[in-house]
């Protein structure tokens, strides 16, 4: 992702279809070379928190958190650095991606303080979930402490 590339772009929305309530130390994740991908209304991706940030192709992500599935409501482009809501709250910042499971779906890789599940934020089926553009080290765009409030009440 080239700063001086990347104009305005809209929010992804979406609903959980699922909750995941456990974590794992040995997940070995792979993450995808790209810092964006493209997704299409009514994909279902998975939610997956982790406490590592190492973007390099092929970094290895093995404390993990599942959060669950969501359904997109709309196409858009999600972006390393993206924040990612769901409900009220303001959960992290996307790291990249893991495609293990294409074609089925990707594994979005959610930069947390600490690896966490569904069940510890308290998810529920048809929260809404958002991706909204911001790039990590901005105002507003760091990874939050999960259960924080999200900015603006949204």
């Amino acid at each position: 992702m080239n700063p001086s590339e990347d104009g305005p772009k809209r929010e992804v929305r979406g609903a959980l279809v699922k909750v995941l309530v456990h974590r794992r130390t040995d997940r070995g994740m792979r993450l995808e070379e790209h810092a964006a991908r493209c997704v299409r209304r009514g994909e279902v991706h998975e939610l997956v928190t982790t406490d590592q940030w190492d973007p390099r192709p092929g970094a290895r992500i093995d404390r993990v958190g599942f959060l669950g599935f969501a359904e997109l409501a709309c196409g858009g482009v999600i972006d390393r650095g993206d924040l990612v809501r769901i409900g009220q709250t303001t959960v992290g910042t996307v790291l990249g991606f893991d495609a293990c499971h294409l074609p089925n779906h990707y594994n979005i890789l959610i930069h947390t303080p600490g690896p966490v599940s569904g069940r510890d934020l308290g998810l529920q089926p048809e929260a809404p979930v958002v991706f909204v553009q911001g790039r990590p080290g901005e105002p507003g765009t760091g990874p939050a402490t999960p259960g924080t409030p999200a900015p603006g009440g949204s």
